[in-house]
């Protein structure tokens, strides 16, 4: 009978000691989050001024990419106009190569337009290097496909060079 009543006593001593560690730490709990609750003016004014230099922050980052993506969109653009110029002047001369190795009539209409569409084109490589010609009249003219060449590493620079004002410069 003895032991029961000093189960008991533990026990109850035991309970005690929960409620009151339960009763502290609600008690300072609360206390902690009314003490975080108030805030002196100084802070406000602190919290506000941060407030308002990440606002701005944000607004110029917001001023800056649309400034960044107007550019790139423009640079697409124009790299799309020079894409089709480029792949006009490649059409060209590819026919005018095509026509020359097939011992085209010089005197035809189409014939005459093509030349005279890349003779402008094509001047500064004509006799850059020489054009095998067989015994039927067939030739490789050489220069157009220097020429055709040439335009490509033109072209590809061009576009680079595009890439490089269009690129966006991101900040971490």
């Amino acid at each position: 009978m003895n032991d029961n009543k000093l189960e008991q006593y533990e026990a109850q001593r035991t309970a005690n000691y929960e409620a009151i560690k339960s009763n502290v730490n609600s008690n300072v709990g609360g206390e902690i989050m009314a003490e975080t609750a108030r805030s002196t003016p100084a802070e406000d004014e602190q919290i506000e001024s941060v407030a308002a230099q990440m606002k701005e922050k944000a607004a110029r980052e917001i001023r800056q990419t649309e400034r960044e993506v107007g550019v790139g969109r423009f640079a697409a653009r124009v790299s799309q106009i020079v894409d089709y110029v480029f792949f006009i002047i490649y059409g060209l001369l590819v026919i005018r190569l095509l026509l020359e190795l097939f011992a085209a009539r010089e005197n035809a209409g189409f014939f005459q337009f093509i030349k005279a569409a890349t003779g402008t084109l094509y001047a500064p490589f004509r006799g850059l290097v020489p054009s095998p010609t067989t015994a039927e009249g067939f030739t490789l003219a050489l220069p157009i496909i220097v020429a055709i060449v040439v335009y490509a590493f033109l072209h590809l620079a061009i576009n680079r060079l595009l890439r490089i004002f269009a690129h966006r410069k991101t900040e971490i």
